[in-house]
């Protein structure tokens, strides 16, 4: 009890909160991007079931891994060496994450532009299959993006109080924005393609990180910040226009 008053009444403790909050949702929304596509693709009274069930297992998968730090911490030791270059558990891990990120987006791409006719199979089916498939999906990333998220945690602050109030409020953010980002992918096809062209950057980042190459993710996120400020005037530009011919009917 004393320590949690010492660090309340900490200053240094306050900053490091507040950073590593801003940190750990600028992670969640990254997730949340992945779980809003996915489930976008599902049956409409599936979906809200499936981003609350993928974001549940983010959180659980967060507060399970702040359990084991001691184990998170060794996951940057390295494993194995080739040709000069050591690669941790970590590396592993994102390198796998990265890959299946730019699969997914690159097919998600695909589809988008040539859709492939429909089965001949019961409706039942696609959607108990679809939705298995969707839960599988969200879950792999979920652990990408967890790992990602405790590390980031362990190496700001040393206090597990600060780690675990950030990552619950990471979580709370993303079950608040989650309804309204996924409606608003899927009212906007074009941000569908944003969207896919982010994950592409973010896989080939994790990818970059597992060979050793630190992408600096001010960079990254600038990046994506002026992007989708400029399919932000596309699309007031589209809703002006559909205004104006409206009122001149």
């Amino acid at each position: 009890m004393d320590y949690l008053l010492q660090l309340a009444a900490s200053p240094t403790a306050w900053v490091a909160l507040a950073t590593l909050i801003v940190m750990e949702i600028v992670l969640g929304i990254d997730n949340l991007i992945f779980i809003s596509i996915l489930t976008n693709k599902l049956p409409e009274q599936h979906r809200a079931k499936a981003r609350r069930i993928g974001i549940s297992m983010a959180l659980v998968l967060r507060l399970g891994l702040l359990s084991t730090i001691a184990f998170i911490v060794q996951l940057t030791t390295p494993v194995f060496e080739i040709f000069g270059q050591a690669f941790s558990s970590k590396d592993m891990i994102l390198i796998a994450g990265g890959l299946f990120l730019v699969w997914k987006a690159t097919t998600e791409i695909h589809h988008s532009m040539d859709p492939e006719p429909e089965e001949k199979v019961s409706t039942s089916k696609v959607v108990t299959i679809g939705f298995a498939a969707a839960i599988g999906q969200i879950l792999m990333l979920d652990l990408v993006f967890s790992i990602d998220s405790i590390i980031t945690a362990v190496g700001m602050t040393e206090h597990l109080p600060i780690m675990i109030i950030a990552v619950v409020a990471s979580v709370i953010v993303m079950l608040v924005a989650a309804e309204p980002l996924a409606k608003f992918i899927n009212d906007n096809p074009t941000v569908v393609m944003l969207a896919l062209g982010f994950l592409i950057m973010i896989g080939m980042t994790l990818i970059a990180e597992g060979f050793g190459a630190h992408v600096p993710k001010g960079y990254v996120y600038a990046a994506m910040a002026f992007s989708a400020a400029i399919e932000c005037l596309n699309i007031a530009r589209r809703n002006r226009h559909k205004r104006l011919l409206a009122a001149r009917q």
